[in-house]
């Protein structure tokens, strides 16, 4: 119940299209259970990410480094924001160790923001790849990165250490950054991926929008320019989710026809892969996606 004097929020209901199944099943459980039995966290479990038990069931996760407290406080992100304490010199080869553990093809590797660190977590992520690389050599590496504080050397460090595709996501279109994201930018954000594929030429970039925060369709197709001016390879766009009362409203749901039309108009800009629907995430059939843009 709102507070005297607090303005009443219209809740949208939300349509079938965005109705999932409560994530259960023997291959969710038991990634559950090596995930805690190794200190390990990963974002789908942290930002409530509606296609964990998909995901799960399918043995795949997305491991979340750098701890599970992020120095930025975004406004759609259900992460828990504070002072983090420290940095767990051990995570990376705990993380290959999963990833070999588990079989994986492709591994996606994310974590908080570490704006408490001079480099901004970027040795981690750069271990973390060499780590399963001498374990997994056949596994792909994605790396979804924070933007390092504009840092260019943080960002060679990462991409020194080869990721098969480097992902930063700009999350909304120009206008609603400010709105959306703490301590965030747009254009850093599109240096960031500018950056990476100066640095490595041969590395995918891929980055990624959430739809429904009250973004306009010229805003839509503008943001998609704006990624492939700067050499983006694979671009994602889900629909937005308010995790709790205390996060930004949904403005509207964005029906599965229009997702669609944006896919084809991001093929026609001329991305190797466009994956855009209601559930879509920053990883979501993240395999596939490598392997169709390789093609």
């Amino acid at each position: 119940m709102s507070a005297p004097g607090t303005p009443l929020i219209h809740v949208l209901p939300r349509p079938d299209w965005l109705r999932v199944r409560f994530p259960t099943g023997p291959n969710y459980l038991e990634l559950k259970n090596i995930m805690r039995s190794r200190s390990l966290h990963t974002v789908c479990e942290e930002a409530h990410c509606p296609n964990i038990g998909e995901c799960w069931e399918h043995r795949t996760a997305t491991l979340m480094i750098l701890g599970r407290v992020c120095t930025r406080a975004c406004r759609f992100c259900a992460i828990t924001t504070g002072l983090p304490v420290g940095v767990d010199n051990g995570e990376p080869e705990r993380v290959a160790q999963t990833v070999d553990d588990l079989g994986l093809r492709h591994a996606v590797i994310t974590s908080v923001a570490r704006d408490d660190l001079p480099d901004g977590g970027a040795s981690i992520f750069a271990e973390t790849i060499r780590a399963i690389r001498r374990r997994r050599p056949a596994c792909s590496v994605e790396v979804l990165i924070p933007d390092f504080a504009g840092s260019a050397e943080a960002l060679q460090v990462v991409m020194d250490a080869r990721p098969d595709i480097l992902n930063h996501n700009i999350e909304t279109v120009r206008r609603l950054q400010r709105k959306v994201r703490a301590k965030a930018f747009y254009e850093r954000s599109l240096e960031v991926l500018q950056r990476a594929k100066e640095m490595a030429p041969d590395v995918l970039t891929k980055s990624g929008m959430m739809l429904g925060l009250g973004e306009t369709r010229d805003e839509i197709s503008e943001a998609l320019r704006d990624l492939r001016a700067v050499g983006c390879d694979i671009v994602t766009i889900g629909q937005y989710l308010r995790p709790s009362e205390f996060h930004l409203p949904i403005v509207r749901y964005v029906p599965p026809s229009e997702f669609a039309e944006i896919k084809a108009e991001g093929m026609a800009l001329g991305f190797k892969h466009v994956e855009s629907g209601p559930l879509v995430r920053s990883s979501y059939h993240a395999h596939e996606q490598v392997q169709r843009a390789k093609a």
